[in-house]
């Protein structure tokens, strides 16, 4: 009987080392594979949040066909009347922001490092001075020469990943079409390769993935296109030049926990600075900011997002430079999606293992203490059973 149990546990070992290592095979594959990943990952998840509505419209109905047409001239007549509004805002803005670099400049070297400078005793002022510069860079010749090199490589590098995003904007319309028309297939062929004695919990974790994934990222970019709106009306309304392209940023980063606001705050106040140099544009760009602190904290975030990814910010952070270094562009773009659905499998991971011999030890699971979440326990807080209800 021992005998037996050592050669069950000894399978189940070796059955999850195969799993593990078929995982972090995949893993190193998608590494490998990150570059040209991009469009195709965008355009799955532009197929999936189209999903849901081209199932209604074609339950009404209409042909599959017809529904992801619908959809998809729906999703791209919104798509190019954002980029007609947005695309020449920015090209004027960012024509504004190359013509006061100079002042920019002027700013920094004749105030902003003087100031640091009689606070802190360091000489910031004379590392910028053009001659010394040119000093360093006769003084350095070789090494500059190196470092151009690898600036004239770094750019013909860049015009191939030009040409690169080109393909991918192209790439992108087409894979989206083919997500959305094919998107219950797909479904329906990974449904079938999972084991059946698992089916039941991969369909719950699926579910549960889905519904967290959706909700955040729906409530989440409203957030991001309602700060950067309001951050970039409010910036322009104090008076600042670059106030549209600060709010855009902004909004843009809103993702990122107090990256967004601190942006705001921080550009915002700089420009101001550099553009009136007075205290009443900066007291206006930080009241534009702390109404948006408050529009976010105590309606925006609350109503649309909501705590639907469970993770604490600090998690959040971390999971957005982990995939930035990892897959680049393609990490920075996944690192929330993926810190979702990965906090779902751990909660259900908890679940497994306070129901496991491991915690209960030798006592039967139903008589080992368990840890109580004074959140979840009527018991200790009624609001939970308000919260199921809801």
């Amino acid at each position: 009987m021992q005998a037996n149990d050592d050669l069950h546990t000894l399978a189940t070992f070796l059955r999850r080392l195969q799993w593990g290592l078929v995982a972090l095979a995949t893993c190193w594959l998608l590494w490998l594979l990150s570059p040209i990943l991009a469009p195709f990952v965008l355009a799955a998840l532009l197929g999936w949040l189209g999903d849901p509505l081209v199932d209604r419209i074609q339950s009404r109905g209409v042909p599959r066909n017809g529904a992801v047409i619908v959809v998809f001239s729906a999703m791209a007549a919104v798509t190019l009347l954002g980029l007609l509004l947005l695309l020449p805002l920015l090209q004027r803005q960012l024509v504004t922001l190359f013509s006061s670099l100079p002042n920019y400049r002027d700013w920094l070297v004749g105030v902003a490092l003087p100031w640091l400078e009689s606070r802190t005793g360091l000489e910031l002022v004379e590392w910028l001075d053009p001659a010394r510069l040119f000093t360093l860079v006769r003084e350095h010749w070789e090494q500059a020469g190196g470092a151009a090199s690898t600036v004239l490589g770094y750019v013909s590098r860049s015009g191939f990943a030009l040409l690169g995003w080109v393909a991918n904007l192209v790439l992108l319309p087409v894979l989206t079409f083919f997500f959305l028309r094919d998107w219950d297939i797909f479904i329906e062929r990974l449904a079938a390769l999972v084991p059946r004695d698992h089916a039941a919990t991969v369909s719950r974790l699926a579910r549960e993935s889905s519904a967290v994934l959706g909700g955040f990222m729906r409530g989440q970019l409203l957030v991001m296109l309602i700060l950067g709106v309001l951050y970039g009306i409010g910036l322009f309304a104090v008076g600042l030049d670059l106030g549209i392209l600060i709010g855009v940023v902004g909004g843009l980063l809103t993702f990122v926990p107090y990256l967004g606001p601190t942006t705001v705050i921080v550009l915002g106040g700089i420009a101001s600075m550099v553009q009136f140099g007075d205290w009443t544009h900066l007291l206006g760009v930080v009241a534009v900011w702390g109404i948006g602190q408050v529009i976010e904290s105590y309606w925006l975030t609350p109503k649309l997002v909501g705590d639907r990814i469970g993770l604490h910010p600090m998690a959040v952070i971390f999971a957005v430079f982990a995939g930035g270094v990892l897959f680049g562009f393609l990490g920075l773009f996944l690192a929330l999606p993926v810190a979702a659905v990965a906090n779902v499998l751990l909660r259900y991971a908890h679940e497994r293992y306070l129901d496991s011999p491991l915690y209960a030890g030798h006592l039967p699971p139903a008589a080992a203490p368990r840890a109580i979440d004074p959140a979840m326990d009527p018991a200790v807080d009624g609001t939970a059973g308000d919260r199921d209800d809801a």
